[in-house]
């Protein structure tokens, strides 16, 4: 862009916006790239078809076949709206990811997205910045495309998925590729999957499919990272969660509980070492809140309180709800938070794991 967009309120980064290419619907390569890399054997079944009364198009992920848990619709990615967007939201900077793919694309589609992600951001390199994405096995065709997009691309981070088919990340399957990651020392967003890995039960009623099952796998994901000693091997880790974490602040506590020692138990029914736990909670984990407006007010001073505002950060999930992006700055403020904490929310976090200054 020849003549750089004026900056909207100073700030504030949203560190989960959604970007698809602009071109996957026009490119036939990519769009077969996207359509074919959902795994049918896996009961995942993508297919394109006409938005009713529009003429666009969008793309629908079902999971069973027959249960929509994804759609990605046409002209939602253009760089010009996304600024304009931006500005009407006091959005100053944001930290681009793709919704939900991370988990099935192959090496080939990594690098095209990667490719396109780069150049989009070169257009306005002072209001966008870039995640990486590539398979998780550590291979190291792999490993050098992540290295390719940290050190020749400028990208700020690497973006996973919560779980890769029936794989958490605690799986010793990922260890050769956060072991490279661990010394990188670069921050891995950790985006939600469809569902979890066990869904039967939350299939039949849309809200519990689509958003408590996001929950359901985030949280999993947090609570297998934290037990399985991830975090001893690897140290220099830093994941962040979206959606809260799936709510894991409600849990935080029940799962690292404080002893009493004055109250002896005759079984220690909940063996764990809570120092190292809560330690790492604050250290390796931190959470996007992934569009404030769906919590509430009440949920979120929870989660500040819980978890901490230095590991809460800000962002909107643009472009799946405007209420979400274009409300959300104002449902932080309105919180009564201290003002410091605040501003770390809004925005401090984000530069100083992505490191943005």
């Amino acid at each position: 862009m020849s003549t750089p967009t004026p900056l909207p309120t100073p700030g504030v980064v949203d560190a989960n916006m959604h970007w698809l290419p602009e071109t996957l619907f026009s490119d036939p390569r990519l769009l077969d790239a996207f359509l074919n890399t959902p795994p049918r054997e896996y009961g995942i079944w993508a297919r394109l078809e006409p938005i009713a009364g529009s003429p666009l198009r969008q793309i629908i992920i079902e999971q069973p076949r027959g249960q929509e848990v994804l759609n990605y619709a046409e002209s939602q990615y253009s760089l010009e709206a996304q600024l304009a967007d931006m500005d009407r939201a006091g959005i100053e900077r944001a930290v681009f990811r793709m919704p939900c793919w991370q988990e099935w694309l192959t090496l080939d589609a990594c690098k095209l997205v990667n490719d396109q992600l780069a150049r989009h951001v070169a257009r306005c390199p002072s209001r966008f910045t870039a995640l990486a994405v590539a398979p998780p096995w550590g291979t190291a065709d792999s490993l050098r495309e992540v290295e390719r997009c940290i050190k020749e691309l400028g990208f700020a981070g690497v973006q996973m998925a919560a779980h890769y088919g029936q794989l958490y990340l605690d799986d010793p399957a990922f260890k050769p590729y956060l072991r490279f990651l661990n010394d990188l020392e670069v921050p891995v967003v950790v985006h939600h999957t469809p569902l979890p890995v066990d869904y039967g039960s939350i299939l039949s009623y849309t809200n519990q499919r689509r958003q408590y099952g996001r929950c359901v796998a985030q949280a999993t994901a947090v609570g297998r990272e934290l037990f399985s000693g991830v975090f001893d091997e690897f140290p220099n880790l830093t994941f962040i969660h979206s959606m809260l974490g799936g709510g894991f602040f409600a849990y935080a506590d029940m799962l690292c509980p404080t002893k009493a020692a004055a109250y002896p138990d005759a079984v220690d029914r909940f063996a764990a070492d809570t120092e190292k736990l809560r330690g790492q909670l604050k250290k390796n984990l931190f959470f996007d809140i992934s569009g404030a407006p769906q919590w509430g007010a009440a949920q979120l001073r929870c989660a500040v309180e819980v978890l901490g505002a230095r590991n809460i950060l800000y962002s909107g999930s643009y472009p799946i709800r405007k209420d979400w992006f274009f409300e959300g700055v104002g449902v932080i403020r309105q919180l009564g938070l201290a003002e410091a904490d605040e501003q770390a929310i809004l925005g401090g976090n984000a530069r100083r794991l992505f490191k943005l200054d």
